[in-house]
């Protein structure tokens, strides 16, 4: 049995990563207001995050792999900035304390 193709044939060449459009990830992109800020918000579908695990910062824990998430920058800052949510801490942000409270034993990161 030959391997699964991932492009069609007639696919064409390559696009660079500016060229994506904002579903190749497994998800659609938004531009939201939070804190007087524009941010750009992109979701992400489990299957796109295989083998990455990020740590939440609206939670302070684990986003483990294969698990569906949000990427989310400030507009004015770029891709540089992007932290990875889970769904519910992203939704949740507004009602969210500004400190996240650790057990004595939890890493700092």
């Amino acid at each position: 049995m030959s391997p699964r193709r991932n492009r069609p044939k007639d696919a064409g060449p390559a696009r660079s990563a500016d060229e994506d459009p904002p579903g190749r990830y497994g998800g659609w992109q938004s531009t939201e207001s939070w804190r007087g800020e524009e941010w750009s918000v992109r979701h992400v579908a489990g299957a796109s995050a295989q083998g990455k695990a990020y740590r939440c910062p609206g939670c302070d824990q684990m986003i483990p792999s294969g698990v569906p998430h949000v990427v989310a920058w400030p507009e004015h800052s770029g891709v540089d900035e992007r932290r990875h949510w889970h769904k519910a801490c992203w939704n949740a942000k507004d009602r969210r304390t500004s400190r996240v409270q650790r057990s004595r034993n939890a890493p700092r990161f």
